[in-house]
């Protein structure tokens, strides 16, 4: 089983955060392989950062998913996830996506913990847009500078568990989601530490892929994820240009 993971940031250190939980996540015999955005921006807090980060995942999925099994947007939030799961021929999901199908599992409050205040109001709207809001028991985030995206852990690790503390104790959260890519990995080290389970994004991701591609489910032709319909179409990379043609083919059958 191979799963690409891709990164919407430009962020080399975090790409090596998410490649090292999604190894040590996966089973047995499945390969990895983490690709990172092209171009955009360090860390996406804002919708517009999300659209740029869409489209750099778009391209990559395009150009590369051809040799994988199944494909995760590694970045909270799951930038361009439903406009993927239209046209690619394999499996997608993304961090938000799969964190949230393990915390339904485990508890009926979920908590978020979040890097940064700007970056609440966009997880707020794709929680609701998964529908969860009515699940949702807070996001807290950190509220101080990063000086580095991928020290994020080493730095403001004491500050991450203080914000899960508050949300069990004054929230009722059942569930701690750690929220993107650069916390990928912190809920190993808060292991035993929280008074709740605590569910890391990349980690349920991969597990999640895994799943899809074992269950062997057919391809979307129909319905709302069908592929897009053909139409003229200009300037677009050749790869998306081929991704296009190919699914409008599968809509025929």
């Amino acid at each position: 089983m191979k799963l690409l993971l891709i990164n919407p940031n430009i962020s080399d250190t975090v790409s090596d955060l998410i490649r090292v939980e999604a190894q040590r996540s996966a089973s047995p015999g499945t390969e990895i392989e983490v690709l990172t955005a092209p171009f955009g921006v360090a860390y996406i807090e804002t919708r517009f950062e999300s659209l740029i980060g869409a489209y750099a995942t778009a391209q990559l999925a395009a150009e590369h998913h051809a040799r994988f099994d199944v494909v995760v947007v590694a970045a909270f939030g799951d930038p361009g996830l439903s406009g993927l799961r239209e046209v690619l021929p394999v499996p997608v999901t993304g961090l938000t996506e799969a964190a949230l199908a393990s915390a339904h599992l485990l508890g009926n409050r979920i908590s978020v913990i979040a890097i940064s205040q700007r970056i609440q109001a966009w997880y707020r709207e794709v929680i609701t847009a998964y529908g969860f809001s009515s699940r949702l028991a807070s996001i807290r985030a950190l509220d101080r500078p990063l000086s580095s995206i991928g020290d994020i852990q080493s730095e403001h690790e004491q500050a991450l568990k203080a914000l899960a503390e508050r949300a069990v104790d004054e929230d009722g959260a059942d569930v701690i989601v750690l929220a993107g890519a650069p916390l990928a990995g912190l809920a190993r080290a808060l292991h035993d530490q929280l008074p709740v389970p605590v569910v890391d994004g990349v980690s349920s991701a991969v597990r999640h892929a895994e799943s899809l591609v074992a269950m062997q489910l057919s391809q979307t032709r129909r319905g709302s994820f069908a592929p897009p319909p053909t139409k003229p179409n200009r300037g677009l990379p050749p790869a998306i240009e081929e991704l296009l043609a190919a699914g409008a083919l599968r809509r025929q059958f």
